[in-house]
């Protein structure tokens, strides 16, 4: 019995053997057909990503030239970035021009393996599929060249699990690649490059900019652990937003940078320490830093440009501006620049502005010189023309309902010299209170080559867009006069110390009236004057004397010869300056004056390159020989008696410039406009100084005068141009005209001559 059931049962543990080999054989079936089904599919995957099976993927060409939006830079005639155009706003650097604590700050918090993976670090991707099989995910498993793959060619929005497990494949195919067609050092910089670091900063170069104000290679320790921790979480980690988060983030990048030996314990422990420096954060945009108002001309100019340019891509679209990471050479020294918006904020600020505030105070109407009905009309008019109104008339919103929304206070910022006010204030108030400010602009040239150096188109572009040096024309009072002069000199019947009786002059008109202009002065009336004094004192009867001598249409033209394109009215009064034009074309006919003759069109671009450094065109200011050289020299020497003995004589007494100055006030009808334009061997420069709007002004000359609204602004910037020794700012004299000039411009000494020699005569007539 006992052997039967033995056999029993080692007939069944045969069997029961049997049946594991055949479990254990299926199971090792099962898992070698796991494997190589998961083999054949991550094969296949991969496969059918290269080839596209899942969606397009970059091309080589895409690889060599990734496509990002890459802002285009505003560069000054010294090498300073003056701004930007953009939709990201983001410039590229080179690995050379990062620095080493940027690198190692990276490599420290992001991927410490990166030199020795290639492109997919399996190390890490086998600790990220540990934590997520044991539910301890500690992230970590994206290199970076896998992020730079993700931020080149980003992933789309609402992507289902499966799309956005294909889509990491991608990105690793990507990495790949790019890790075979860069160098690990290139991927670094490519990678800081595309990284958003909040704040409108995309890319290091901007970030650096915006944060620190200083260029990626000069980012100390500190810096750069900040700016390699912030691209984790930009909003969360921003110094700006969240200091404390920010400050802890930064320690935890300098604590792993102790760790892998790029600093050591000690520097850790004393740089983690240093409180975030954020004294030199701006953020980069379109109202704030340099040359604002020129920045706008240039955007509108390089828009046409674009369009009408025979320069193209070589696909043969036209270069974008937002887009294509040009870089714009211009004419704009920096540092003049600089001391121009200095002069026309001190000047406005600490001087003129409160005096005009003192000067209508207890006024009710101030700042308006118009009676109650006027202003009512003048402010809905400035109603009609807001941005305000056409946002709720374009709503569908009714005229009366929109002028009742206008007498609602609202909360506000406003403008004022000490900074920005937050207010409560009415929309209609808010356009009065605006009214009230006096504005300014300044353009300075180098008068031999054209090259605009500095340009300020108003007081402050953030509140008052308005560009007072090329988008406005105003009545240019005396400093028209010039031209004038320029004529008679010309012809060669005048001279500088020719004689004029200083008399009233009537000039009849086509109607049979009697044009007669009104003087400020009496000074030497009836008297026999020189042009030089005439001019020097801005005389309008001696205006009037050579108007009537050559007619409105013989100066229109050589107005148009010396660059001057607003239309003017050929009627005798131009001569006193009531025409409208441009500071620009002021300026650039002055300019004629010191450049022998030569009118030369200001430019603000020298050059324009791509991406990549290949110039796409470059730019030359337009020459016409506006008069020959010695009518030029007479005209230089006529100006210099505004600033030896005339109406811009304060530049000497007041403010110390002695050295030969050119120069022209101008002052026009109720005080409106100020201008004053100077001119040295080297510079043209002209101001402007007025309201916005024409019924804002000084109540009486000796305020309201070219002299005293525009000639300090020129002065200021003039008294930095030549404390700043590296400019190389000549105080000579001007040159004089290669053929002999046999003129007499010591009037005094001429009229001395003169005298003699008439003397001389009626003796000889005695006998």
């Amino acid at each position: 019995m006992e052997n039967k059931e033995s056999k029993k049962t080692k007939k069944a543990d045969n069997a029961k053997k049997t049946q594991d080999k055949q479990g254990i054989r299926w199971y090792l079936i099962v898992i070698w057909s796991l494997f190589v089904i998961g083999v054949s599919s991550v094969f296949m995957l991969f496969y059918g990503i290269s080839h596209e099976w899942f969606g397009d993927m970059p091309t080589f060409e895409e690889l060599e030239n990734p496509s990002t939006n890459l802002a285009s830079e505003i560069i000054s005639a010294d090498g300073k970035v003056l701004g930007t155009y953009y939709i990201e706003n983001r410039s590229n650097v080179s690995y050379s021009e990062l620095s080493p604590h940027l690198v190692n700050a990276l490599l420290a918090i992001e991927d410490i393996r990166f030199y020795e993976h290639s492109g997919i670090d399996q190390r890490a991707l086998l600790r990220v599929i540990f934590g997520l099989a044991t539910g301890n995910d500690k992230g970590g498993g994206s290199t970076l060249t896998q992020q730079l793959a993700k931020n080149l060619f980003p992933r789309g929005e609402n992507l289902s699990t499966v799309q956005l497990f294909i889509r990491k494949f991608q990105e690793w195919v990507t990495a790949t690649k790019l890790e075979y067609n860069y160098s690990k050092d290139e991927i670094i910089a490519m990678y800081l490059n595309t990284v958003f670091y909040g704040h409108n900063a995309y890319g290091i170069k901007k970030a650096s900019e915006t944060f620190f104000n200083i260029a990626p290679k000069d980012l100390n320790i500190e810096q750069a652990a900040l700016m390699a921790g912030v691209v984790n979480a930009p909003s969360r980690f921003s110094p700006i937003r969240n200091p404390e988060r920010a400050l802890q983030r930064r320690n935890l990048v300098i604590s792993q940078m102790a760790v892998y030996g790029f600093i050591t314990n000690a520097e850790r422990d004393s740089i983690s320490q240093i409180p975030i420096d954020m004294s030199q954060f701006g953020v980069l945009d379109h109202n704030t830093g340099q040359a604002t108002y020129l920045r706008e001309y240039l955007r509108q100019t390089l828009t046409e440009w674009s369009k009408t340019s025979k320069s193209k891509k070589n696909d043969g679209t036209p270069y974008n501006i937002y887009k294509d990471g040009l870089k714009i050479y211009t004419t704009i020294d920096s540092r003049m620049q600089q001391y121009a918006e200095e002069a026309v904020r001190e000047h406005l600020s600490l001087d003129l502005q409160p005096a005009f505030n003192k000067h209508w105070k207890g006024y009710t109407n101030a700042p308006f010189s118009l009676e109650e009905e006027e202003i009512d009309n003048l402010m809905e008019l400035s109603m009609k023309r807001s941005e305000r109104y056409r946002k709720m008339r374009n709503a569908g919103i009714s005229h009366d309902s929109i002028k009742e929304n206008f007498n609602v206070p609202a909360k506000m910022t406003v403008f004022s010299w000490n900074g920005t006010i937050d207010t409560m204030m009415t929309p209609m108030d808010s356009m009065r209170y605006f009214k009230s400010f006096l504005q300014s602009s300044l353009m300075s040239v180098e008068s031999h080559t054209g090259h605009v150096k500095a340009y300020v188109g108003g007081i402050d572009y953030k509140f008052f867009k308005y560009d007072h040096v090329t988008q406005a024309r105003r009545q240019v009072g005396s400093t028209f006069k010039p031209f004038l002069y320029t004529l008679a000199m010309q012809e060669g019947e005048y001279t500088p110390c020719t004689t004029v009786p200083n008399i009233s002059y009537s000039i009849e008109m086509p109607d049979g009236k009697f044009w007669e202009p009104r003087d400020a002065g009496t000074s030497k009336f009836g008297e026999e004057v020189t042009l030089k004094w005439a001019l020097a004192h801005s005389n309008n009867r001696i205006s009037t004397y050579l108007m009537k001598r050559f007619g409105p249409e013989a100066v229109i033209q050589m107005a148009r010869r010396m660059g001057v394109t607003s239309p003017i009215q050929a009627v005798p009064s131009i001569c006193l300056g009531v025409c409208d034009i441009s500071l620009y074309e002021m300026v650039g006919a002055m300019s004629t004056f010191a450049n022998q003759g030569v009118y030369v069109k200001p430019i603000f671009i020298t050059k324009i390159e791509d991406k990549n450094g290949n110039v796409i065109e470059y730019f030359e200011s337009e020459q016409v020989e506006a008069m020959d050289e010695v009518t030029a020299y007479k005209m230089i020497e006529l100006m210099k008696g505004v600033v030896q003995s005339g109406t811009g004589v304060r530049l000497k007494y007041k403010y110390g410039l002695r050295n030969p100055i050119a120069g022209k006030t101008g002052t026009t009808q109720n005080q409106s406009d100020g201008w004053f334009m100077g001119i040295t061997p080297d510079l043209t420069t002209g101001v402007w100084t007025g309201a916005e709007d024409r019924a804002v002004h000084f109540r009486t000359i000796g305020l309201g005068q070219g002299s005293n609204m525009a000639l300090p602004v020129w002065a200021l910037y003039m008294q930095k141009i030549y404390a700043d020794t590296s400019l190389n700012i000549s105080k000579g004299d001007f040159d004089k005209p290669l053929s002999d000039v046999a003129l007499e411009f010591d009037c005094e000494l001429y009229e001395q001559e003169q005298s003699q020699k008439n003397q001389v005569v009626e003796e000889e007539e005695e006998f």
